[in-house]
């Protein structure tokens, strides 16, 4: 079934997404934690979110686990319901930032651990293909209701070190991110909220932070007012993702904003490691060593990160795409953490985020590039690697391959398969805009060849 993907398992409601199959899937997530207790389940404001959390809570039920039901909530408030109410495991229904068609679950074990398909996804999809899903349980499980809002608000509020109190837009895009904002209430940072009314039809744009164009209302609410917002942020879908923009609107490449966390977190935890996904600027690297951090490259995707971050026993990582996880928050997303720490870096520098982001423009970028391409991809990569393995200072494949030529060559690149899509990704970077475009010209070429 096409709804089993590498990091959830999501797909248009009606379609492969029945209640039935989610009612199969809870059996057998329930399996595969072996005999669960009690299971932490949430959901977004979607309409058919609410038809799937009686269908997966009949399915625990049924297995035998109770439910916790956290009602409407962010995909970071069940993270966090998941370490503080220590449950077995936690379900949050929601297709993210996908639109309103899409629906689908984010599936954790004890302790916000979360479930990919490398360790547990392929074998819910196994289970439910061949209705192997065990015995019902002799004595059903219940349903209890629990508000987590209050605790997780004052949870990330105790993140909040301002020097002084400063006024943000966010753009809410009709999510869960107006989750996120009973943070900021009674702390010193005020906002004005566009769309932060829950509609899960999402009417005024797509809930996608990563999509430049849906930044559009929150840049031009920034610039209609100058001096008034120290910045902007936007959430995505769920709340796990949050993309900013600066004082005068202009958006701020999400890898800077992982160094500039990182930077403030390493002045009170000094020689700790800080994660950046392996796209990040070279710049990142170098703020977190400068700042005193241990700088460690990650590969792409939530599970690894949150895995990774556990073995470094990282303070905090960042990836491209706009998640941002906080050892504080169970080594797991906190948007609203994001947005104070931000706060608090502004706040204390006394100067405009557009200054503490300018040092570091000082390389260029070539965004992440998409290539359609006709083979196996796998070959794409293999190409590559050929290529360059003879002259390049290193070589290597922690996801995808990435090539590092950056003492002699001044350039350094990453090119991976997408995980959802027949498509290969390029990202690359260089001292001067010239070596980009060159370097980046001759990628493009031996990708699509």
């Amino acid at each position: 079934m096409g709804i089993f993907k590498a990091y959830d398992i999501r797909g248009v409601y009606g379609q492969e997404l029945i209640d039935d199959v989610f009612y199969k899937i809870a059996r057998a997530y329930a399996r595969l934690l072996g005999n669960p207790k009690k299971i932490v389940v949430a959901r977004d404001i979607r309409p058919h979110s609410e038809p799937l959390f009686a269908a997966f809570a009949r399915g625990l039920n049924d297995a035998g686990a109770d439910v916790i039901d956290v009602g409407h909530a962010s995909t970071p408030m069940s993270y966090f319901a998941n370490g503080t109410l220590r449950p077995d495991g936690s379900v949050m229904i929601t297709a993210s930032h996908n639109t309103k068609e899409w629906n689908g679950c984010k599936l954790c074990r004890a302790n916000a651990v979360p479930i990919s398909g490398a360790n547990g996804i392929k074998d819910i999809e196994r289970m439910v293909l061949s209705g192997d899903l065990g015995e019902p349980a002799a004595v059903k499980g219940t349903v209890t209701k629990v508000d987590v809002l209050a605790d997780y608000a004052r949870h990330v509020r105790s993140f909040e070190h301002m020097a002084k109190p400063l006024h943000v837009a966010c753009d809410f895009a009709n999510g869960m991110g107006i989750c996120e904002a009973a943070a900021f209430k009674g702390s010193p940072l005020t906002y004005d909220g566009l769309y932060e009314d829950f509609d899960g039809s999402f009417p005024n744009h797509e809930a996608n932070p990563l999509k430049t164009e849906t930044l559009k209302d929150l840049q031009a609410l920034v610039r209609a007012n100058p001096g008034k917002y120290a910045f902007g942020v936007a959430f995505d879908g769920d709340a796990d993702r949050a993309g900013f923009v600066d004082e005068k609107g202009e958006v701020v490449p999400m890898d800077f904003i992982t160094a500039l966390v990182s930077e403030d977190l390493l002045q009170s935890a000094p020689g700790v490691a800080c994660l950046y996904d392996l796209r990040s600027s070279k710049a990142v690297e170098e703020t977190i060593a400068t700042a005193g951090g241990r700088p460690v490259m990650s590969r792409v995707g939530h599970s690894f990160i949150k895995a990774q971050m556990r073995e470094n026993d990282a303070i905090f990582a960042g990836e491209l795409s706009g998640h941002y996880y906080f050892k504080a928050n169970f080594t797991a997303e906190s948007s609203s953490m994001a947005v104070f720490s931000l706060a608090n870096i502004v706040a204390k520098s006394g100067k405009p985020l557009s200054e503490l982001v300018a040092p570091l423009r000082r390389y260029s970028q070539s965004g992440e590039i998409n290539s359609r391409v006709a083979g196996d991809p796998a070959e794409v990569l293999a190409r590559v690697k050929a290529k360059y393995a003879p002259t390049a200072e290193r070589v290597f494949e922690l996801d995808g391959v990435s090539v590092e030529n950056w003492e002699r060559g001044g350039w350094w690149c990453n090119v991976r398969m997408s995980n959802t899509e027949p498509l290969v990704r390029l990202n690359l970077e260089a001292k001067t805009p010239e070596l980009m475009a060159e370097k980046r010209d001759e990628l493009l070429a031996l990708i699509r060849a």
